[in-house]
């Protein structure tokens, strides 16, 4: 490894093109090249989010954690067919995802990225995360993808989510929440707030072995 990478380098890519991990090469603009640096781009955003924190919070494990699965997820994007994220890595998302949420109180509003530096952060990486899951889409419509890291990365953009709400009220005890001015703003968030309600709902009984014949 260490010989590989000690050539930072090559002049292979001067054409516009880069090399994939299968020997093919393929244009630096394509959707796949797209997928794997967006991979590359949330990790440096977690390795920020990271920093801000202090070295003995207990959040950093599971977000040194997300990075290697980040990696991986990368690693797959660079080998066409190749799968490593599967629903092992899902369900570690949405156990931590449940254990987090659980000492939040219900939302009443959209909340405001901010809060504090590291929420500010955190929100930062959940909408990087959110890009990367619409570039995954798009790749699936021309090539075949792993559903599974798709997956991984929907349930990744919640867990950030509700990351940055436990950093916002643990440094400032409050979370800045959106002021809306149209009252058909109002409507919309209740509409939002009961789909996501339903939805979750679902996914705690598939989670639960309960499911049987529910719509989704």
């Amino acid at each position: 490894m260490g010989n590989r990478l000690s050539k930072i380098y090559t002049r292979t890519g001067d054409d516009g093109s880069t090399g994939l991990a299968d020997g093919n090469r393929i244009a630096k603009n394509a959707q796949r090249v797209d997928a794997m640096g967006t991979a590359d781009e949330l990790n440096c955003h977690v390795g920020l989010l990271i920093e801000t924190l202090d070295s003995d919070d207990e959040l950093i494990e599971s977000l040194r954690r997300i990075q290697h699965h980040l990696f991986d997820l990368g690693g797959e994007f660079a080998i066409p067919g190749s799968t490593v994220i599967g629903e092992d890595h899902i369900n570690w998302l949405e156990q931590t995802l449940d254990t987090y949420n659980e000492g939040l109180p219900p939302l009443k509003n959209f909340v405001l990225p901010g809060g504090s530096p590291a929420a500010a952060q955190c929100h930062l990486a959940r909408a990087v995360c959110r890009r990367a899951e619409r570039i995954v889409v798009a790749l699936g419509h021309e090539d075949s993808i792993n559903t599974a890291s798709r997956h991984y990365l929907n349930r990744l953009s919640d867990l950030l989510f509700v990351v940055a709400r436990v950093l916002a009220r643990r440094e400032n005890g409050e979370e800045i929440l959106w002021e809306q001015k149209n009252p058909a703003f109002k409507a919309g968030f209740f509409l939002a707030a009961v789909n996501l309600y339903l939805e979750r709902f679902h996914q705690a009984l598939q989670r639960s072995g309960q499911l049987r014949h529910l719509p989704g």
